[in-house]
């Protein structure tokens, strides 16, 4: 992108206000659909309207591509009907589906029933699948071949109908039955001689089923390093195919998802300057209200101990510090078993190996810094009160680690989102803990 971009996006306001037309095309030109996109993100809906359909028709498609699905079904709304149906018609038929999600189910059934015959065949199997589901993300624009070709027969058939094809680098080769026998790159056909049989270059197909979720299906193509993988249905027919980038944008939405929730909030899923005032709050309030009741928990712990804080208050100052050690420790464990669950390192049968591996991690961690408080609230308050704080830290870090690490776990045995059980619940919880420990120890030792 442009390093002039502030300057590029200050010129296209002040032509908007002014509505000079011919200077916000001249603009419009002489800049990169990279730097356009960024642009529409920064004006309303309307402004948006009118600076797309100034766009040469060669560069507006490539604009439209680059879009948020949100934003591209609410562009839809300020195009002239004609627009509309010449975009829809022209989207890759994995990115058609995407939109489809994001239109009113009226509006999306009028464009389906707009579409070419042939565009209709290529998007209706996509949008046969869940959401969830990498058969919604994958291309049905493929090329495959047959394992009795030639090495020559099946270069020059790629020629012929590789244009309309995502892509042409991983080629599935297949029975006459569409089942999927082995795959072969681009620069085998190539490199091999031509006379030699196709079925003696290929090699075994690493697939992923139609079905499967698609966070797990794209992470199995980013890990082996797959420029594609074939998409075969329940009976192993080749249905499309899921490319390296269509699979990593997926895992960065996940993450964009699990980031957000992990800050108890939800992903906006559209660029933050486009997104209402009240998108926003909703994208919010939901997790604040579930996380200020449940710290009515830890208001409940304090009320249970006053008498305890009353006779000692100097147990009240050490109340920051232990509630929030036991939430940054939960939260640590949190995180990184979440990510261990999406990279595939772990899964929800080893919740008891995890467990045990964080009650280690968080006795070790509790006893240093257990330690450290001893001795400075002995130095400052004497060695009861410092044994008070020391042996706190080493149960609530203990206490803090294996939940951190066990609730990712539990979550995804029971089908929820990893990242939903993580920072927001377990600080709550390891706040009211933490309390607990922390009095029950004092008047153990204190005599309360």
């Amino acid at each position: 992108m442009d390093d002039d971009f502030p300057q590029f996006s200050a010129a296209l306001s002040d032509a908007l206000k002014d509505r000079d037309l011919a200077r916000i095309s001249e603009l419009l030109g002489d800049h990169d659909a990279g730097d356009i996109v960024r642009a529409l993100e920064r004006e309303d809906a309307a402004d948006r309207a009118v600076l797309y359909r100034l766009l040469r028709r060669e560069h507006a498609l490539e604009v439209f591509e680059l879009l948020e699905p949100g934003l591209r079904a609410e562009l839809f709304a300020g195009l002239r009907d004609e627009e509309v149906a010449r975009l829809f018609e022209q989207l890759d038929p994995d990115d058609r589906a995407q939109l489809v999600d994001e239109l009113p189910a009226g509006v999306a059934k009028d464009l389906m029933s707009g579409l070419s015959a042939s565009e209709r065949e290529l998007t209706a199997p996509i949008l046969g699948y869940p959401r969830g589901a990498i058969g919604r993300h994958m291309s049905t624009e493929f090329v495959r071949l047959q394992p009795q070709l030639t090495v020559g027969d099946a270069l020059t058939h790629v020629q012929l109908r590789g244009p309309g094809a995502e892509t042409v680098y991983m080629l599935p080769v297949t029975d006459p039955e569409r089942r999927v026998v082995g795959v072969v790159g681009l620069r085998e056909l190539v490199m091999e001689p031509g006379d030699l049989g196709l079925a003696e270059v290929m090699t075994e197909a690493q697939v992923v089923r139609a079905v499967d979720p698609a966070e797990q299906a794209a992470r199995r193509v980013v890990d082996g390093q797959l420029l594609a993988a074939p998409v075969v249905d329940s009976e192993d027919r080749v249905v499309g195919i899921l490319t390296i980038d269509d699979a990593a944008r997926i895992l960065e939405d996940a993450e964009d998802e699990d980031a957000a929730r992990q800050g108890a909030s939800e992903p906006l899923r559209r660029p933050y300057l486009t997104t209402p005032v009240f998108g926003i709050v909703r994208a919010r309030v939901v997790w604040l209200l579930v996380l200020a009741v449940s710290a009515l928990l830890t208001v409940q712990v304090l009320g249970i101990f006053e008498d305890a804080i009353e006779q000692v208050v100097t147990l009240a100052l050490f109340v920051p510090l232990l509630t929030g050690t036991a939430g940054n420790t939960g939260s640590q464990a949190a995180t990184t078993v979440t990510r261990a669950l999406a990279l595939g390192e772990v899964t929800s049968r080893d919740v008891l190996v995890v467990a045990w591996r964080e009650v280690r991690v968080g006795a070790t961690l509790g006893a240093l810094l257990g330690a450290l408080g001893f001795v400075l609230a002995t130095l400052a308050f004497g060695i009861d009160f410092g044994g008070v704080i020391g042996i706190t830290l080493v149960v609530v870090c203990t206490i803090a680690a294996t939940v951190g690490g066990a609730m990712p776990m539990l979550a995804r045995a029971v089908r929820a989102d990893p990242a939903v059980f993580s920072t927001p619940f377990i600080s709550t919880f390891c706040d009211a803990t933490s309390l607990v420990v922390y009095f029950v120890v004092a008047t153990w030792l204190l005599g309360l």
